[in-house]
């Protein structure tokens, strides 16, 4: 589904992805790891066309080179994205914040789609409240709702168990494994608890000093492994 090689990226003279080479399988969930300040957030900026690449090249499905791609076609393309923070529209409501997704099809259908609702029945019971009235939890599954609404074939989570109660997150885990297995998506995910990537995903990438330094399938994700690169 995505296929990652020699990718490089700067922030000023700082070098920040280093030759990164990454695959994340169409029909599995790719959780991606790392300390803080590795990388993991400026790559998923750098799929979406949100940070420059210096060189090196992004495929995506059937060999489309994503880093020839301006960043509002890249949602076209079935891409959706849940950036790190949510950045949900305070003022708007549940309904509002959800139909913004909806440009961003390429079928152009203008009506939130059923399974939004099934997956996230909340944001069906709130859909007239404020997006900023909403719980940290509650943001969190309109942020991933709104990234739902173009029907995506990847989509990319940062960090979307971050800050929020655990039942939530167990929710989102299972909304994750729900639709890789009745609508095939392709997940990639950025996440810092163990648990939670060792319980909802397929594989897993540790990165370290702007590349992964150990991949594989998340029954390699080693407590030796977790010593050597995740240990404070």
């Amino acid at each position: 589904m995505l296929t990652i090689d020699k990718l490089n990226h700067y922030y000023g003279e700082s070098h920040t992805l280093w030759d990164l080479d990454l695959e994340v399988p169409v029909g599995q969930c790719t959780c991606v790891i790392g300390r803080n300040g590795v990388g993991k957030t400026t790559l998923m900026k750098a799929i979406m066309g949100e940070e420059p690449v210096v060189s090196g090249s992004i495929r995506y499905a059937d060999g489309v080179e994503l880093t020839r791609k301006r960043i509002e076609e890249r949602p076209r393309l079935g891409i959706g994205y849940v950036p790190q923070g949510r950045q949900i529209f305070p003022l708007l409501s549940v309904e509002e914040n959800l139909r913004t997704g909806l440009a961003a099809r390429r079928d152009g259908k203008r009506s939130i789609p059923e399974r939004v609702f099934e997956l996230f029945p909340v944001l069906a019971e709130m859909r007239h409240r404020r997006g900023g009235d909403l719980s940290g939890g509650q943001q969190q599954q309109l942020a991933i709702g709104r990234a739902l609404v173009i029907e995506p074939r990847l989509l990319i989570l940062d960090e979307p168990g971050e800050g929020i109660q655990p039942n939530i997150v167990s929710l989102i885990g299972g909304v994750i494994r729900k639709l890789i297995a009745d609508d095939g998506l392709t997940v990639l995910l950025v996440e810092q608890k163990l648990p939670f990537a060792r319980k909802y995903a397929d594989r897993f990438a540790i990165m370290d000093r702007g590349r992964p330094v150990a991949k594989g399938v998340i029954d390699e994700l080693s407590d030796a492994l977790i010593r050597e690169h995740l240990t404070v």
